[in-house]
């Protein structure tokens, strides 16, 4: 019996970075807009009790840390826009800048 052809699947595209040294774009970008909900945060600071304020901010530094391990998985993407999503709803970060919202 024949030896069946067996294809290697290579990228299209290779990259410059190995497996272990991915690009650090993606978790660069995520690190800016967390930094912009900890800004807005620092601003709205009179707004939210002194306890909810340690607490997202002790959140937002475990975030910060992981993320690029977050956004190194499969679905850490979507694991890490989901939790700007939530952090921007707090923080109202996003409302500012919708144009929906200027009167």
């Amino acid at each position: 019996m024949p030896v069946p052809w067996i294809r290697m699947s290579r990228p299209l595209v290779t990259s410059p970075y190995s497996p272990d040294q991915r690009c650090p774009c993606l978790s660069n970008f995520y690190r800016e807009e967390f930094m912009k909900c900890q800004r807005c945060l620092d601003e709205q600071r009179e707004f939210y009790s002194e306890q909810a304020v340690c607490e997202l901010e002790r959140a937002l530094a475990l975030v910060m840390t992981q993320l690029d391990d977050l956004c190194a998985n499969a679905d850490g993407e979507k694991v890490v826009n989901r939790l700007l999503s939530e952090f921007g709803t707090i923080t109202h970060l996003y409302a500012w800048s919708d144009p929906r919202h200027v009167h």
